[in-house]
């Protein structure tokens, strides 16, 4: 199964050395698409030197940007990966026996999303964090873009794509590939970044997106509460920028 990899970047050239890295050696020859949505930080020259990286440029926020990137996609299926985060070795054998592999492959999933583990080790709560992550995803399929999601290109195309929202595009976009398919889960987890957990504190974090996440189902919208939401890089704090949780 041929793989496409979409990785929206804004100011992240700290981060995207060790993040492409690991999807060249968890899914070789995939074909690697980055979307910068303006940075500012080295993080498109240095793409710009990548051979293997089709560099595509965008209007700010991560539903436009992930938007743009599936539309150059030329997979089956495709990877939405945050610019923070690494995947594992297994990552693309797991991908292809869950979506379509012909040998392994299951043709009633849709797509799905990979367990978590945080790269920092402190505070201990990481740990907590994570497995409640996980188990919330195992009982009820639900998850964030922060757990790479991943789906058959005709998924991304027939539920319509990420919405254009400020925040919980994501979440919108899980719920609409649901529909048209089975919700897939890779075990190995992808390695994602708690800056936002240790620059805010853990437990207040969590509290804030459960009450965001009550407001969304109350029907507020997602730029209303998008106001309550941050991002926790200085650079980036007085913009208007999409995030995901």
């Amino acid at each position: 199964m041929k793989f496409s990899v979409v990785i929206p970047v804004l100011n992240e050239r700290e981060c995207l050395p060790a993040t492409l890295e690991s999807v060249r050696a968890a899914i070789p020859g995939a074909q690697i698409i980055a979307v910068d949505g303006g940075s500012n930080d080295g993080s498109k020259e240095w793409l710009s030197q990548q051979e293997d990286v089709t560099l595509l440029d965008s209007v700010r926020g991560k539903g436009p940007q992930l938007n743009a990137g599936a539309r150059a996609a030329l997979g089956e299926a495709i990877i939405f990966l945050h610019a923070d985060s690494q995947l594992p070795p297994e990552a693309g054998k797991q991908m292809a026996a869950i979506l379509g592999n012909p040998a392994l492959g299951d043709p009633t999933f849709s797509g799905g999303a990979f367990q978590v583990r945080f790269a920092e080790q402190r505070p201990a709560s990481l740990f907590i964090l994570a497995w409640l992550m996980n188990a919330r995803m195992r009982v009820l399929r639900r998850c964030f873009g922060d757990q790479a999601l991943f789906v058959r290109k005709s998924a991304w195309e027939n539920s319509g794509g990420y919405p254009d929202w400020p925040l919980f595009e994501d979440f919108e976009f899980v719920r609409r590939f649901k529909k048209l398919g089975k919700f897939g889960i890779v075990k190995a987890p992808v390695t994602i970044s708690a800056r936002r957990f240790i620059e805010k504190g853990v437990w207040r974090t969590v509290g804030l997106v459960m009450l965001l996440q009550a407001g969304y189902y109350l029907g507020i919208s997602p730029a209303t509460l998008k106001r309550w939401f941050v991002d926790i890089r200085p650079h980036l704090e007085k913009t208007s920028v999409s995030s995901s949780l």
